[in-house]
Parts: structure tokens; C-alpha cells; sequence
């Protein structure tokens, strides 16, 4: 079974150093997610309908909504993952064009050759979270650092747009932005996305295709996506117990909500909570 070694979360987003044994279901995270290997066995990620390799000289780098999945290999030893997962609007406060990486089009592929400087970035931040978990400050700068290298290396930077304005999804169908709204103010508890398509006006079939055509991933996906923001959420920042936050997002059982946790964060909810604990 997977373990969370250390979680660091705060303004920049979350930052989890991972133990993984175990495949992760096809999700997606609204956040710029970079995956660094820091030892263990090579490793890969399917991003997309391909498989790339996460080694040590090679990271994975997935755009904001764009599904992907961990890959593990049984016959492999363990693997010790560096997952970065940032929020656009952190990035933003460097370079206004940077809160693109929330969206299509920020990384120019989903693999590429690590710097030794990335390594080496990447080997102290998670020496540094082992060492010394309530040291979120420094492991924010030392990710700042990171991050600077990553998208020097990886993204054509001077080509995104200056301005916020220029940067809104114009191309999606409005009936699709409303569903997708509805979604989200919903905060995932309703799964039945007939009622979704009803809404919009568009048979179950047309509603799945224009939905991934607009916003790049299928409704359930969507939905799951709404439904582990809401969750990590509410297992990093509230008191609630397990069972309250289960019931909240409209899962019958806290054990259905459990599995369904760990299948996309690699560790239960309860783990999750605790081991973010070491930064507070």
C-alpha cells in the first residue's frame, strides 16, 4: 500500500512526497502537477492516451485538466514521487502569463529531461520536508525555486499571453461553461450526469462529447476532479470527521468515500489528514 511521507500545503498549492506501490485511477487536478522521482524504481505515468517514463533524469508534466493516471509496475520496487500540484494563481505573482499552467497548451510536452539543477531542487525540498515538516515557508521558497527551473525548462514561457484578459476560454460552448458552473457550485455530490445533459438541453451523447470536446476531460471525470478539491479541502482545513465529510459529498458509506480517496491521492483520507499535520 501507497504511503504519504510528508504534505505541504499552503497558498502555492500542495506539495506531497509519496511512497507508491499501488496504480492511481485516470484523474485530473486543476493545478500545474509536476512529478519528480526521488529514488526508488523507475516508474510512469500515463498522460493522456500515452505512457511517459518518470526516472531520475526524466519528470512528467501534466496541464491543468488534463487527465492522467500512475502507472505502477508490480513486478517493481517502490518508488519515492515528488508531486507538485500548483495553483495558477501562486504562479501568477512571478509572471502574469504564468496562470496559464491552469489550462491546455502550458507544458510543450508531457515529458522532458530533468536539469541537475531541477535535481538537485528536487532532492533538497524533499530532504527538507523529511527533516523538517513545519519548515513551510522554506520549502515554499526552495518551491519557488523549483518551479522557476521547471517552467524555464519545460514551457514556452515568452510566448504566453501578458495579460489575464487574453487568456479567458473563449471557445467553449456556453452551454458546457454552464454545466461546468453547476458542477462546481454542486461541489461533485450529484453524479447523475443525465440530469446535467437535461439541463443543457443536449441528448446524454452530444452532452458527453461536447463536454470533452470544451473542457478536455469526460463529465465524470469532471465531476471526480470537483469532488477531490472539495474533499482535500475539507480533510487539509476542517475539523470534520471522516464520516461528516463522506456524507457531505453525497457518498453512502465513509468506506466508499475512503476507497475512492485513496484511489486518486494514493493514500486514505485519515493518512492524508495526519501526515499534512507535520506542517501546521
Amino acid at each position: 500500500m501507497s504511503t504519504a511521507l510528508r504534505i505541504a500545503h499552503g497558498t502555492f498549492g500542495r506539495v506531497a512526497l509519496l511512497d507508491m506501490d499501488c496504480s492511481l485511477v485516470r484523474h485530473a487536478h486543476p493545478h500545474c502537477h509536476v512529478l519528480l522521482k526521488v529514488e526508488g524504481a523507475d516508474t510512469q505515468f500515463a498522460v493522456g492516451d500515452r505512457v511517459y517514463p518518470l526516472t531520475d533524469t526524466t519528470a512528467v508534466l501534466v496541464d491543468g485538466w488534463k487527465p492522467h493516471a500512475y502507472v505502477h509496475d508490480p513486478n517493481r520496487p517502490r518508488t519515492l514521487i515528488l508531486a507538485l500540484y500548483v495553483e495558477p494563481q501562486w504562479l501568477k505573482e512571478f509572471r502574469p502569463g504564468w496562470a496559464a499552467s491552469g489550462g491546455p497548451g502550458f507544458f510543450v510536452r508531457p515529458s522532458g529531461e530533468v536539469s541537475p539543477r531541477i535535481r538537485e531542487l528536487t532532492m533538497a525540498l524533499a530532504a527538507d520536508m523529511m527533516t523538517r515538516p513545519d519548515c513551510v515557508k522554506d520549502h515554499e521558497a526552495l518551491l519557488s525555486d523549483l518551479m522557476i527551473a521547471v517552467i524555464e525548462r519545460f514551457t514556452p514561457w515568452r510566448e504566453f499571453p501578458a495579460s489575464i484578459r487574453e487568456m479567458s476560454a473563449t471557445g467553449r460552448d456556453w452551454r458546457i461553461r454552464r454545466a461546468a458552473e453547476a458542477m462546481r457550485a454542486d461541489g461533485g455530490r450529484c453524479m447523475n450526469i443525465d440530469s446535467f445533459a437535461k439541463e443543457a438541453g443536449l441528448s446524454r451523447a452530444h452532452f458527453f462529447r461536447l463536454f470533452e470536446s470544451s473542457i478536455g476531460l469526460p463529465p465524470k471525470v469532471y465531476l471526480n476532479v470537483v469532488r477531490m478539491e472539495q474533499a482535500f479541502d475539507a480533510v487539509l482545513h476542517q475539523d470534520a470527521s471522516v464520516s461528516a465529510i463522506s456524507a457531505r459529498l453525497g457518498f453512502t458509506e465513509p468506506a466508499h468515500f475512503t476507497r475512492f480517496f485513496r484511489s486518486h491521492a494514493g493514500v486514505g483520507p485519515r493518512e492524508f489528514r495526519n501526515v499534512s499535520r507535520l506542517a501546521s
